[in-house]
C-alpha cells in the first residue's frame, strides 16, 4: 500500500512512517518543513496542512492517507478542524478514498471507568475545552465526508518504545488504561488501514 502520512514530521508521524516502511508500506511524507524529517525513508512532498492544492498534489497515486494532525501552541483553535477538512478536499481532489486519522479519548467519556468519567476528565474539562472542542469538531467533520475513514482515539501518548501490542475498543473507551506508546499507536493505524471492519469506525486503542 502506498500511503500518505500528513505531518510526517512529528513525533507520532515519524513513528507511522518507521513502522510503514518496516512494514513493506510505500510511504509519501507529507511535512511543511523537509529539514525536520532526517533520513526518510520514503518520497518526501511538501505541502501546509491548509494547503489544499499542494496537498492535492502530494495524494497523488497514494492509496490511502494516514493524519498525524496535532494541535499546535500558539495557532489556530480550529485547527485540527481547519487542517481534516483541507486533507478531505485533498483527497476528493486526487481521487483517495482511504483515510485513518488521529483524534484523542481523552473528550470522550463513553466506556470510561469510574475514575476516569467521575475524577480525572472533570478536573481536566476545564483546561482542555479549547483542544476538545476542536477534536469534537473534527471528528464531526470527518463524519461528514464521503471518504472511507477510521478515527483512532488514543489516550495520552507517551514517548517511549513500543510493546507491539495495544488493546481496543470500538464501543467506547478502553477502560483502565490511560496511556499509549507512539510506536504501539502507529501500529493500531497501520492495522486499521486494511481492514474493511474499520471503516466508519472510531477506535479507542490503548497500552
Amino acid at each position: 500500500m502506498k500511503i500518505a502520512v500528513v505531518g510526517a514530521s512529528g513525533r507520532t508521524g515519524r513513528e507511522l512512517v518507521r513502522a510503514a516502511a518496516a512494514a513493506g508500506h510505500e510511504i509519501v511524507a507529507v511535512v511543511r518543513d523537509p529539514s525536520r524529517l532526517a533520513d526518510p525513508p520514503g518520497e518526501v512532498r511538501v505541502a501546509e496542512a491548509s494547503d489544499v492544492a499542494a496537498l492535492t498534489a502530494a495524494f497523488q497515486g497514494v492509496d490511502a492517507v494516514a493524519s498525524c494532525l496535532g494541535p499546535v501552541p500558539g495557532e489556530s483553535a480550529h485547527v485540527l478542524r481547519d487542517g481534516i477538512t483541507a486533507v478531505l478536499a485533498a483527497m476528493d481532489g486526487a481521487g483517495v478514498r482511504r483515510l485513518v486519522a488521529i483524534s484523542a479519548s481523552g473528550w470522550v467519556v463513553d466506556g470510561d471507568d469510574p475514575l476516569s468519567r467521575y475524577v480525572a476528565k472533570p478536573i481536566l474539562k476545564r483546561a482542555l475545552a479549547t483542544a476538545n472542542a476542536d477534536l469534537e469538531a473534527m471528528e464531526k467533520v470527518i463524519r461528514a465526508s464521503h471518504v472511507d475513514w477510521t478515527i483512532m482515539r488514543p489516550p495520552r501518548l507517551q514517548d517511549r518504545p513500543g510493546t507491539g501490542r495495544y488493546k481496543a475498543r470500538r464501543d467506547g473507551n478502553v477502560r483502565w488504561a490511560w496511556t499509549i506508546a507512539r510506536p504501539d499507536l502507529a501500529l493500531a493505524m497501520l492495522d486499521a488501514l486494511p481492514d474493511d471492519t474499520a471503516v466508519g469506525q472510531a477506535i479507542s486503542v490503548a497500552a
